[in-house]
């Protein structure tokens, strides 16, 4: 049984966007969404690197420029929000607003600027909206998620849907800078003493450390280039921790514009690196997680997670998006329902095992199976593998995710195909041998249905003993060409059966 209900996709149409502004210590960030779902899709993604963090820990005050920049930037958010007839605006501050002397008088002024009240944000309140974006965003998560901003580091546990108790932390990047005076050497110690307290870092250890915040998606982001990632995604990108360790080691000691590839940074992002560096390396130290998991999502789709109808929530983000893909792009969306039907009467014949996360991945395939069908035929296979690798889709992580592609570049390209070994070398063995079958079954489907629906299901295909059995009824005998047979033949190979075609009735 699919867990979605295929008719939201039509619903997006009629919403009004959804829009959080997010004033952060080091920027204020407009995102809108497409509307309030399980799966949020971002229409619209500015901010402005105001750093309002600068100098706080120190000072005790949120700087001149950094305000005055903040304010305009938040009557230009303003301005875009009525362009976009954003019907529901909420607006966040967190830890620069929240520790200045002068942050009572700034949220007062941002208040008039954007034209809504804004919720100050406490630390606990902060880590508990980070835990429910990665719940929102990564499927059943298991270890600590830390969200590091320029003026604060949020830890909280998460398993599942179950959410520990909050802790937040002065180890912001902006933060940290003003505190151990511009040298990360310095700021080992400081952040060394503060994790040494954290209670939450001691149940990590073997578990994954989901890292949320602009800097620490910035270190992925390097750390991706210099390895000649295959995928551009940062959601769900993996490191294992002694990676991650050694290389945040390696980003503290060397002046970042030596670094290898670091124009993938933006040169505003780049003071901070080093300190988000010395706070993951240190974490790695003092909580041996098994590994780091990057998170794109956070406080914000956190935030709309929480707005979701408790009946919402238990739906998959995976599925969700795709079948609105599908009602949007498909020619015939009820023929993806009709395969993932006609792929699970297929796959529970042939009594190979099949994972409810192998299972949920087919069905994510069949979904997204013709939502590219407007490309010219020649490069289907490329809008396939576009779409899939740099589509934000939550709830898939890079292997998933490569599965996908792997079965879109097999059906469009055959199966026979030299796919990217990079893509092939993110997939274990038997995944890659499912992506193939299903790709088999794919090409098989869509000469007996046309991409249409109501076929089908009137023309099963099961394995019967040692034989696959496409059985047709007499109306539709003719569909039985050697084109037909020549596709059967290949997905029964892949299975080791031999082919068979009969007619009923």
């Amino acid at each position: 049984m699919l867990n979605f209900n295929p008719q939201q996709a039509v619903d997006v149409r009629a919403k009004h966007p959804v829009a959080i502004v997010d004033i952060g210590s080091n920027s204020v960030r407009l995102v809108a969404y497409e509307s309030r779902t399980r799966s949020p899709r971002p229409i619209f993604n500015e901010k402005s690197l105001c750093a309002l963090g600068n100098g706080v820990a120190t000072t005790g005050r949120l700087p001149k420029a950094g305000v005055d920049k903040a304010l305009a930037a938040l009557r230009r958010f303003r301005v875009l929000c009525d362009i976009m007839a954003v019907g529901d605006l909420h607006v966040i501050a967190t830890a620069a607003a929240r520790d200045a002397l002068n942050g009572v008088e700034f949220l007062s002024a941002a208040s008039e600027a954007i034209g809504a009240q804004i919720a100050l944000l406490s630390g606990d309140r902060e880590a508990e909206l980070s835990a429910h974006g990665v719940i929102a965003g990564i499927s059943r998560p298991d270890g600590v998620v830390g969200d590091l901003g320029g003026g604060s580091l949020e830890l909280i546990d998460v398993k599942g849907a179950t959410l520990g108790k909050g802790a937040t932390l002065p180890l912001g990047g902006l933060t940290l800078m003003d505190a151990s005076g511009q040298s990360p050497r310095a700021a080992v110690k400081i952040v060394r003493d503060a994790l040494a307290k954290s209670r939450i870092l001691d149940r990590v250890a073997g578990r994954t450390f989901y890292a949320v915040g602009g800097t620490w998606r910035a270190l992925a982001k390097l750390h991706m280039s210099q390895r000649h990632y295959p995928l551009s995604v940062m959601h769900g990108y993996v490191i294992p921790a002694q990676d991650a360790a050694d290389f945040a080691g390696l980003v503290e000691r060397v002046n970042t514009e030596t670094l290898i590839s670091i124009e993938s940074v933006s040169a505003a992002r780049r003071p901070l690196l080093a300190y988000g560096a010395v706070v993951l390396e240190e974490i790695i130290r003092r909580a041996q997680p098994k590994d780091v998991m990057i998170s794109t999502t956070g406080v914000r789709e956190g935030l709309l997670y929480e707005m979701l109808h408790a009946s919402e929530r238990q739906q998959d983000p995976l599925l969700i998006a795709a079948a609105e893909f599908n009602q949007l792009f498909s020619r015939a969306p009820a023929h993806a329902e009709d395969l993932c039907a006609w792929t699970d009467l297929f796959m529970r014949s042939t009594h190979l095992e099949e994972t409810a996360e192998e299972k949920r991945l087919r069905h994510a395939a069949c979904l997204l199976a013709d939502v590219n069908w407007r490309a010219h035929p020649d490069y289907r296979s490329e809008e396939s593998l576009n779409l899939i690798e740099n589509t934000a889709f939550m709830g898939v992580d890079h292997p998933g995710r490569s599965f996908l592609v792997l079965a879109m570049s097999y059906r469009y390209l055959g199966l026979d195909a030299d796919v990217s070994p990079q893509i092939r070398a993110l997939v274990s063995s038997r995944s890659l041998d499912k992506a193939r079958i299903l790709a088999a079954a794919m090409r098989l489907a869509y000469l007996l249905s046309g991409a249409m629906p109501d076929v089908l299901a009137r023309t099963p295909v099961a394995c019967v003993k040692s034989r696959v059995v496409l059985t047709l009824p007499s109306d539709l005998a003719d569909l039985a060409s050697e084109r037909v047979h020549n596709r059967l033949k290949q997905l029964a190979r892949l299975i080791g059966r031999e082919p068979a075609i009969t007619v009923a009735g």
